[in-house]
């Protein structure tokens, strides 16, 4: 049996993993769910749920991965060959999700080509960015730009591509952030944004506040993907797992704080503190924030400097989901990385051609009034993850048991200072936390209530 490969260090294991998780969602989602649920309020509950229920997840996955050796699908059934299911489950989810991911950073790609040339005024257009999605050749050109540099970076392997990389870009994408989120807190006016975002505001605090964090949380850690399970596969015993989970953590967090000090603020200055300049979204990304920074003293640096962080953020995000999916093909297919690299690169550009073009050519096709990829977003993100998240808990709290888990923490140095907590949570707490979120996303992706 050929040797699976692994990360070099525990370092490149922790970056390559926080890299995963600090994505688009970590740039324009986290911003505007903490200005519209009472700021401080919200980064309180967040950080709480952090700590505890996105902790015990991250656990058990990474756990699993590192325990059986293998992705996903061999990694559930080795468990239990009861819950292959849940493998088959959670390899849908990156299948899905990494298609149109790609489309996005390729929107990304071209709004720095176009801030980096100089293209900020018409960046800012009011119908920039509706025009460019809605044409056909120009958005695939940038998703294929988007989709073969990732393919690339994975073709080249654990260790010298995904791990190589992510030393490089997660550094940079710190410093970058660090670097916006400063300068955005000293614009004129950005002061009352900084307030409004940090302070605790307990009139806008409900059940919706805790379930917004909750999803945010869910969806940022990259849990329920088959990521984490992926790269703990990857993972060398002598690595203490219960503290790189702490790390990764801290980076996930705090990327996703500070890109609130770089949002907030700038936008609240420059809209006179009108927050619905924070709509979610795409429109937040690329319509509001364009404009920002062509009102603002060197706008062009910042945005050129702002879009090539978001680059890094989407591509270290797009590479994990590649990643996960090419180690479920090796594992199941038995065949070399190059093979099963370039059938998912072609899959996949086959999958997101659709996506790109729902907004132009294919827009009338819809879905239950969802674009094409809106629909693969609902699909992937509030039907299967938390299902896959639910089934994952019961295998662990239930079937398996979370000694099973516990034991292969400890394999390290026989230390787990969160054991009692994480079998508290597997069991009791996170399958109800889970089934909540999966019906307050299915209900605000029906148009039930919104978040």
């Amino acid at each position: 049996m050929k040797e699976r490969s692994s990360f070099s260090s525990r370092l490149g294991f922790v970056l390559a993993a926080a890299g995963s998780a600090v994505g688009l969602g970590n740039i324009w989602r986290f911003p505007y769910l903490a200005a519209k649920y009472g700021g401080g309020t919200f980064l309180l509950i967040y950080l709480i749920l952090a700590v505890t229920f996105g902790f015990t997840l991250m656990i058990a996955e990474i756990a699993i991965g590192r325990k059986t050796g293998l992705s996903a699908i061999g990694a559930y059934t080795a468990l239990d060959k009861r819950f292959r299911f849940l493998g088959i489950l959670t390899a849908l989810v990156p299948t899905i999700i990494f298609p149109y991911y790609s489309v996005i950073g390729g929107w990304v790609s071209k709004y720095l080509a176009v801030f980096a040339t100089g293209g900020i005024k018409e960046a800012a257009g009011d119908h920039y960015f509706t025009d460019f999605i809605s044409q056909i050749g120009s958005p695939i050109l940038w998703f294929c730009i988007f989709l073969g540099l990732t393919a690339i970076i994975v073709i080249l392997g654990v260790e010298k591509g995904v791990e190589k990389v992510s030393k490089i870009m997660m550094p940079i994408l710190v410093v970058l952030t660090l670097f916006i989120a400063v300068y955005a807190c000293t614009i004129d006016g950005a002061l009352e944004g900084v307030i409004y975002y940090l302070k605790p505001n307990m009139e806008n605090f409900s059940a919706k506040t805790i379930l917004a964090a909750m999803g945010q949380l869910f969806y940022s850690m990259s849990l329920a993907m088959g990521i984490m399970v992926t790269y703990g596969s990857y993972m060398k015993k002598e690595n203490n797992l219960e503290s790189s989970v702490r790390q990764i953590e801290i980076f996930d967090t705090g990327i996703a704080f500070f890109a609130g000090l770089m949002i907030v603020p700038a936008v609240f200055a420059f809209s006179g503190g009108d927050e619905s300049a924070l709509g979610a979204g795409p429109g937040l990304m690329f319509i509001t924030l364009p404009k920002v920074f062509n009102s603002m003293p060197m706008g062009g640096l910042i945005g050129t400097i702002f879009f090539l962080l978001v680059l890094f953020a989407a591509l270290t995000s797009a590479i994990s989901l590649m990643e996960t999916v090419v180690s479920i093909v090796m594992d199941t297919l038995h065949c070399k990385r190059l093979t099963a690299s370039l059938a998912v690169t072609v899959f996949s550009f086959a999958l997101g051609i659709p996506s790109s073009l729902g907004f132009g050519v294919l827009q009338n096709f819809s879905l239950g009034g969802m674009s094409i990829l809106d629909m693969m977003d609902f699909v992937s993100n509030s039907v299967l993850m938390p299902i896959v998240a639910i089934f994952t808990c019961v295998l662990v709290g239930f079937v398996i048991k979370p000694k099973a888990i516990i034991d292969e923490v400890k394999v390290t140095d026989g230390t787990f200072k969160s054991e009692k907590l994480f079998a508290f949570m597997i069991k009791w707490i996170a399958p109800w936390l889970v089934l909540a979120i999966l019906i307050s996303s299915v209900a605000s992706g029906l148009g039930i209530f919104s978040l």
